[in-house]
């Protein structure tokens, strides 16, 4: 097999090095919950030159390009390598727009890919209630039909970004009756609905990523409804399937893990580099085979994708093996930077300005997030593996 590149690929390498060095000047970091105007125009620029929406098509706000496993994969590389961010990974763009373009009616698509795609409409998920975590089919906030309007009442739970967001995602219960997976609906409406209340949950980060939110009947229309009344659960698995890809998405994980390179290139430990001792290295060592192991694997989905198959197994493990990866490469550049490892929130000797432990804290709390670790096992085994289901308990 030969794994070289055409001088085709060559060259669009070399263009992508060329982009990168033009607009070094214009990289925009970390985008935030609500994007700032720096990296809204930064992933202004990145969409009209194809390095973020690159698939979707122009009437929807993207740039149309064809699929390219090898274009993907060079844009993927070239980015890390130059320590330039790839444009918003958030739960619009990578979960909502990917459901809207599978599922959604044309005037959905028209009306919201676009907008967010370019940062402009802030996103949140209502999907996990008090009640209905890992069973999520047990959901009781309820919808109500008054003419052409739903009437929402209920709760929801972990909701991230619901403080900033324009928009909810929500799933409802609007055929009480039905089986609890069939009386769901997926339906859109602004979060400025009036009978909407947010409160902010703080975790060990010290800050409030998630929040409650509750839904006093709260009236939206009925044309907010995704993939048809009463298909939620269908269209709800279609966005869980990209959640779940955008937490153990490779690319993320390789620019970590240059990241965690460089800091045991500069951290030292009696006058020796870390990146020198025999322990530390193989640590290192250890997580850089699995990153690789990942980044192959998401090669592998994007084969998948590009031909109609069903990824499989591949899909099953991604996005256990990716958080639990990430908190792990957290954790070794907790170890390297030693007594310096133990600050939080600000100080003379923070270094990265504290994303390290911000970053260990909080990835810790997404091998809960998105699906338990405990759950995805039980959906590798039963799925993937074709395992008995675990027996139910005998009710007394």
């Amino acid at each position: 097999m030969d794994l070289r590149l055409t001088p085709e690929m060559e060259a669009f390498r070399e263009e992508v090095r060329a982009f990168l060095a033009t607009h070094r000047d214009h990289y925009a970091g970390d985008a935030g919950a609500r994007p700032r105007e720096a990296a809204l125009q930064w992933q202004r620029l990145l969409i009209e030159n194809g390095y973020a929406a690159r698939t979707i098509p122009k009437a929807y706000g993207g740039y149309g390009a064809e699929p390219d496993i090898l274009k993907t994969r060079i844009i993927a590389e070239e980015f890390t390598r130059a320590g330039a961010p790839r444009g918003f990974a958030n739960q619009g763009i990578s979960m909502l727009v990917p459901t809207l373009l599978e599922v959604g009616s044309e005037e959905q698509k028209k009306r919201w890919i676009g907008p967010t795609l370019r940062g402009e409409v802030v996103w949140c998920q209502g999907y996990s209630e008090p009640g209905a975590g890992s069973d999520l089919a047990s959901l009781q906030t309820k919808a109500i039909e008054d003419g052409d309007d739903f009437v929402i009442s209920g709760s929801k739970i972990w909701t991230s970004t619901a403080a900033q967001a324009d928009m909810i995602f929500c799933l409802v219960r609007t055929e009480p009756d039905a089986a609890k997976h069939d009386g769901i609906s997926y339906i859109l409406f602004p979060m400025t609905t009036p009978g909407i209340e947010v409160r902010p949950l703080k975790t060990m980060t010290g800050s409030a990523e998630f929040n409650e939110v509750f839904f006093t009947d709260v009236r939206v229309p009925q044309s907010g409804v995704v993939g048809g009344r009463g298909r939620g659960w269908f269209v709800a698995n279609a966005t869980l399937k990209h959640e779940r890809g955008m937490l153990g998405d490779p690319n993320a994980t390789e620019a970590r893990m240059h990241s965690l390179i460089e800091l045991m290139k500069t951290e030292t430990l009696d006058g020796e580099r870390l990146i020198d001792n025999p322990v530390m290295c193989d640590r290192l060592m250890q997580l850089q085979a699995r990153v690789m192991a990942q980044k192959f694997n998401g090669l592998r989905l994007l084969t998948s994708s590009m031909t109609g198959e069903p990824a499989g197994m591949a899909g099953l493990v991604v996005k256990l093996q990716g958080c639990e990866l990430n908190h792990q490469i957290a954790a070794l550049a907790i170890d390297a930077l030693g007594e310096l490892g133990v600050l939080y929130e600000d100080g003379p000797h923070l270094r990265a300005k504290g994303s390290w432990q911000w970053n260990y804290m909080f990835d810790l709390g997404l091998i809960i997030g998105g699906g338990t670790a405990q759950i995805q096992k039980n959906i590798i085994a039963e799925r993937g593996l074709a395992l008995p289901r675990e027996p139910k308990l005998a009710s007394v």
